[in-house]
């Protein structure tokens, strides 16, 4: 499939550094497409440019935002070369959040669409001109190791790792920095592992609580950060919008992702991807 040319950038759109981050598990149904829609939110209402990019083939994505299947033109129509990359990108109400959705593909061809993003090249030729506008790119991966998460690990500098505190899960994160550990050796020396996310926590179950211990415990890279599970990620998801976009007051939810976002930055400073960013304030009085 021919990759489409892209839109040019004015000098003024273009941000100093942009940080490439895969979202990816081997499991299923940890929450993955959540995490990865609400951090979006999280890092554009922090003021930082984001575009999130759909790489499954479901377009998990537009599904969570209650789009049709092939409503939005996106990713698939440009590895077709039906749209340039830049015309494909959508801006979103949230000032700072643009979408590059899977775009208009019929389930027949998911094969094929997953065969040319594997492509060598093809990710870099349709998100390499586009992200001097962004200071992140987030990219959501189907579940698995397939040959979409592996052409996202090849293109991406950084990778963040949901994990659902479960036996199965658990057994299936070594699986994933198997896999990272590799293309950091043999394709992608700049790879990094961002972290493991603890997702759909239940504070409540003693089994869920034990094996969250043990991943504590046997991996030094597991974030202070945890997504629970929780209602209102449910009715998020009924309603099309990300937990912070629910009206009413501003939920724990929305704002465990906002402090996930904090984190992020401050690990992606620590392992030498960005200056650190000192906020200055003046010294101040209480009496």
């Amino acid at each position: 499939m021919a990759v489409g040319a892209p839109r040019a950038l004015d000098d003024e759109m273009r941000c100093d550094v942009t940080h490439r981050v895969c979202i990816a598990s081997q499991k299923g149904g940890v929450g993955k497409t959540t995490v990865v829609l609400n951090l979006a939110v999280a890092l554009a209402e922090r003021g930082r440019k984001v575009l999130l990019v759909d790489l499954d083939p479901q377009g998990a994505i537009g599904l969570s935002l209650a789009r049709e299947e092939t409503e939005l033109a996106g990713l698939a129509d440009v590895v077709a070369g039906i749209v340039p990359p830049g015309q494909a990108v959508l801006a979103t109400k949230l000032p700072g959040l643009s979408l590059l959705p899977r775009g208009r593909l019929d389930s027949v061809d998911a094969c094929e669409f997953e065969l040319a993003l594997h492509e060598p090249g093809t990710l870099e030729a349709v998100l390499g001109p586009l992200e001097s506008a962004f200071d992140f790119l987030l990219l959501d991966t189907p579940a698995g190791l397939g040959c979409v998460t592996r052409a996202a690990l090849a293109f991406t500098e950084l990778v963040l790792v949901p994990f659902q505190p479960e036996s199965l899960s658990l057994r299936s994160v070594t699986q994933v920095l198997r896999l990272v550990d590799h293309m950091r050796q043999d394709e992608n020396p700049r790879l990094q592992l961002l972290g493991i996310l603890p997702t759909m926590v239940e504070k409540t179950s003693p089994a869920s609580l034990a094996v969250l211990s043990e991943i504590w415990t046997g991996f030094g890279c597991v974030l202070e950060s945890i997504v629970p599970r929780a209602a209102a990620y449910v009715e998020a998801s009924r309603r099309g919008v990300p937990v912070a976009f629910l009206s009413g007051p501003v939920s724990p939810e929305a704002r465990r992702f906002s402090l996930l976002a904090a984190e992020i930055e401050h690990v992606i400073q620590r392992l030498g991807f960005e200056e650190a960013r000192h906020d200055e304030q003046p010294e101040r009085r209480l009496l």
